[in-house]
């Protein structure tokens, strides 16, 4: 008996993860309803324009902060190449949002995701703790974050 996880079974794990965490509840770690999309979708631009506990970055700047971090995670697989970036110009340049302007930032954070399912897709094995820890670390990530956006609703929204 192989005690080797196949990768087709590691992938199919990923993706419910992942689909929990963005768009519809399982039942692994959320509550029904609470997924980053479903959240989202609630948050008008005038709220996402908040700061989270009055001192830190905006709603939307969590939410382009979980896009910018899945956009530099796809392109450094892709490229094998790992560029610095300046993690904090998103925390500093995302303030008050228009409905467009957070309409733009919820299909940018919608076009990362979908980038992060191709490169999952494109993956056919997970040679390497550095792969399985990476994959994980995209829920793990986006996770926090959404905990940091239902947590600041719950000042907004009483």
């Amino acid at each position: 008996m192989s005690t080797q996880i196949q990768s087709d079974h590691f992938t199919s794990a990923l993706y419910s993860l992942l689909d929990e965490t963005f768009d519809n509840v399982h039942g692994y770690f959320l509550d029904k309803g609470t997924s980053m999309f479903e959240t989202l979708a609630y948050i008008s631009a005038a709220e996402a324009s908040v700061p989270v506990g009055g001192k830190c970055a905006t709603l939307a700047a969590q939410v382009k902060h979980v896009a910018f971090y899945l956009d530099v995670a796809e392109k450094a697989v892709r490229t094998g190449q790992y560029e610095r970036v300046d993690w904090g110009q998103i925390w500093r340049e995302t303030g008050a949002v228009t409905s467009e302007e957070w309409k733009d930032i919820q299909a940018g954070l919608r076009a990362s995701y979908d980038r992060i399912k191709a490169l999952i897709a494109d993956q056919q094995e997970w040679p390497s703790e550095r792969e399985i820890g990476g994959a994980i670390a995209f829920i793990v990530h986006t996770a926090y974050h959404l905990g940091e956006i239902r947590q600041a609703l719950c000042t907004l929204k009483p």
